[in-house]
């Protein structure tokens, strides 16, 4: 804990997202791990999160909302942190789930980039998922990408 957190609140406090903030916050990272977002991923993520019941009632102003929100999080507490935050805020029965469609997007366009990289090994071990899990999961999502 720094000197001034009571004053200014925690950077990585987990009652800062919702377990809906804190799914959609991983994706974003996922997204922007290679430095920049592409159309194609704002609308693969739009796709992800509209499929799931997390997000049912979800109108589409509550989830620029959520996007918006989850930027100034990332922002705010560097990648590092922000993956952090989220991981801790994230239900335990979603952490499988939250890295699975991470690696979806991290692999949708064919090409890891060493960022990408970096940020799936950060993010597997943030969510506390086994090594062989992890690489299961990695594998079968590079299948799902390939062609």
């Amino acid at each position: 804990m720094g000197l001034f957190d009571d004053v200014f609140g925690s950077p990585s406090s987990t009652k800062d997202y919702t377990p809906a903030e804190a799914f959609a916050g991983i994706l974003l990272a996922a997204n922007a791990s290679d430095g920049h977002v592409s159309d194609e991923e704002v609308q693969g993520f739009v796709t992800v999160i509209c499929r799931m019941k997390l997000y049912e009632n979800m109108t589409a102003n509550k989830i620029n909302g959520l996007i918006d929100k989850m930027h100034k999080g990332m922002k705010k507490l560097g990648l590092q942190g922000f993956i952090e935050a989220c991981s801790d805020a994230l239900p335990e029965k979603l952490h499988k789930t939250a890295f699975a469609n991470a690696c979806d997007m991290v692999f949708a366009d064919g090409v890891v980039e060493d960022e990408e990289r970096e940020f799936i090994n950060k993010l597997w071990k943030a969510l506390g998922i086994s090594g062989d899990d992890a690489k299961t999961i990695a594998q079968v999502m590079a299948i799902k990408n390939q062609g």
